[in-house]
């Protein structure tokens, strides 16, 4: 572990003034994107900015040692230079069609550059002190931890202060002075001053040393107490599999999270542990072969976490989420192997490389990463490619083919990709399937996303528009003139169906067995929750909304649109009817039904 550093003042004053600074440019993109300055008005000019004021004075805060140290500029400009590339590729992935869903193409990118930087960073401190990027991996390993332990307090300190804040706000509101509520909730104060406070969080956590050291042994202490019961449950798990089998485990979808989990946090419990690979064993002998049995089972966990993405990746195809699934699983299942082929090392040698094989963990991500990030990887370009060929070659049928993924959730390709189906004769000869690419590639607006409320403002007012956007799902009839205009009548009950860009279907049906037919009107253009109203006639032969109809379907919302376009839809009388008491009217809460020989047994 590398030697602690006095910051001079300067230098401490040059960390709180970047963050200031920093804050003041975040506050700067607000502004520009609502007055339509650029690039600020261009998504594309906030995915670049946002990359860079976030990163670059981040790794200069936690990094800079001496201002006149050509190298540490050279490392602020060289670090500009490299996330321009990236961001300049997510940006141009998440725009060039109206409505895409940004969030499924930046989110990733995000995160994973952040994640890059984190890792890159103690090669830059450790060319600042030495002179060379390859230093002693001690010395990694301590600006890693150090790192890591200044961000967390620097995030705790800006919680804290503004717990204070807040805290000084409603004191002074309590005898009628709102001008420090008022102050503290505006968005220039906001921004500046968590601005200042994170550069006071980092400041504290560079030059508290001793107070970074008793954090480090608290992780190390928790981290050593609970690495050998999570050894054992590692073992006891593999263990099990030969008596239990690998079925239970398909049919769960969180299976390979929750295995690659075991992966992560027994590398992390190891690495904090045995630390730089030079920490003697602070276990007995038994308990330290135990915790070798547990590293020895980890490349199980990876490769039946990847043999599950396979089954799925072969039943669906690849998008990009299962490109970034199969990427993280695979970094993990050959740490796996390295560590489980060092444990095989003779026994008092093998935490000996724990170095080696970190350094080229690290070095192998931050390759990953702007693989993923580039042309070369590109999750969104390789997952709409397979979508592509699974549907030309006749893997994929109508049913299954995502067009709402191509469309909203990968970005610039899936967008060009549905142009392309358009015209495509599978897709013209399906008139449902053309009708719902179409429908998509008019719209402006992903469902749900950020530019909804744009969208809620343009309605349908003529009958012949609504007849238009509602259409009658297959076996039915189109819907009648009067219940067209009490939907317009009633925009609250249509929902969303009186939309410019809705995609709602009618199915007409004696639903209540009352010899007359009553509409179930459905919308279609939601990703998790369907929701559906029932309209029927009163007495006096006007149409009313009945009853509202809502349900989770996650996963599988193209395939109950699907069948509810096919008009596949059944009436199931319940058992038990409601009863009328005192002439109110009781629901009776079911119980499950008892077997036939039970209730037979009973009476």
């Amino acid at each position: 572990m590398s030697m602690p550093i006095t910051l001079g003042r300067a230098e401490c004053r040059f960390i709180v003034l970047v963050s200031l600074l920093q804050g003041l440019a975040l506050y700067l993109v607000q502004i520009g994107e609502a007055h339509g300055w650029w690039p600020f008005s261009l998504l594309g000019g906030r995915v670049c900015w946002y990359t860079l004021v976030l990163a670059v004075p981040a790794a200069m805060t936690l990094s800079v040692l001496r201002l006149r140290d050509r190298r540490f500029w050279q490392h602020a400009l060289g670090l500009t230079a490299l996330l321009a590339l990236p961001a300049s590729w997510a940006a141009w992935s998440a725009t060039g069609a109206p409505g895409l869903d940004a969030s499924e193409v930046l989110g990733p990118y995000g995160v994973s550059t952040a994640l890059a930087v984190f890792l890159a960073l103690p090669y830059l401190q450790c060319r600042l002190a030495h002179g060379r990027w390859c230093a002693p991996y001690p010395e990694l390993f301590g600006h890693l931890w150090q790192n890591g332990l200044t961000l967390a307090v620097a995030g705790l300190f800006t919680g804290i202060g503004w717990l204070v804040l807040h805290l000084w706000a409603s004191l002074f509101a309590l005898i009628d002075i709102t001008f420090f509520r008022e102050l503290f909730r505006s968005d220039p104060f906001e921004y500046l001053a968590t601005g200042a406070m994170a550069g006071l969080g980092i400041l504290i956590g560079r030059t508290q040393h001793r107070a970074i050291h008793v954090a480090r042994q608290v992780v190390v202490a928790i981290a050593i107490g609970l690495l050998p019961l999570i050894a054992c449950v590692a073992v006891l798990f593999v263990a099990s599999l030969p008596f239990t089998g690998l079925d239970a485990l398909w049919s769960t979808r969180s299976a390979t999270f929750i295995l690659m989990s075991v992966i992560t946090v027994s590398a992390l419990g190891l690495n904090a542990v045995w630390q730089d690979g030079t920490q003697p064993s602070p276990y007995p002998a038994w308990l330290r072969r135990v915790i070798e049995a547990g590293v020895l089972t980890l490349p199980v966990y990876g490769a039946i976490g990847l043999y599950a993405l396979g089954l799925r990746i072969g039943q669906y195809g690849w998008t990009s989420e299962r490109v970034f699934a199969v990427t993280i699983c695979t970094m993990l299942t050959i740490a796996a192997f390295a560590y489980a082929i060092g444990v095989l090392r003779p026994r008092a040698q093998w935490f000996a490389a724990l170095p080696r094989i970190n350094i080229a963990l690290s070095l192998l991500t931050i390759a990953v990463i702007g693989a993923l990030n580039s042309p070369l990887l590109d999750p969104h370009r390789i997952g709409v490619g397979d979508q592509l060929r699974r549907w030309q070659d006749g893997r994929t049928d109508a049913e299954h083919l995502d067009v709402r993924y191509l469309r909203f959730d990968s970005g610039r390709h899936g967008y060009r990709a549905l142009l392309t189906l358009r015209s495509d004769p599978r897709v013209v000869a399906d008139a449902a399937l053309a009708g719902s690419v179409q429908r998509l590639l008019e719209r402006q607006t992903a469902p749900g996303g950020s530019g909804e409320a744009e969208r809620r403002g343009v309605r349908v007012t003529s009958i012949e528009a609504l007849a238009a956007r509602i259409r009658p799902a297959r076996g039915s009839a189109s819907p009648e003139p009067a219940l067209l205009r009490a939907l317009i009548g009633a925009p609250g009950a249509a929902g969303d169906c009186l939309f410019a860009d809705a995609d709602c279907i009618t199915i007409d049906r004696d639903f209540d067995g009352d010899g007359r037919n009553e509409v179930l009107l459905c919308d279609l253009d939601t990703t998790s929750v369907a929701l559906c109203a029932l309209w029927a006639r009163s007495a006096e032969g006007h149409w009313a909304q009945a009853a509202t109809l809502q349900w989770y379907v996650g996963g599988d919302s193209q395939r109950v649109a699907l069948a509810l376009r096919n008009g596949e839809v059944e009436v199931k009388p319940r058992r038990w009817p409601d009863l009328v008491v005192d002439d109110r009217i009781v629901t009776p809460s079911v119980a499950p039904e008892l077997p036939r020989d039970a209730a037979a047994r009973e009476n």
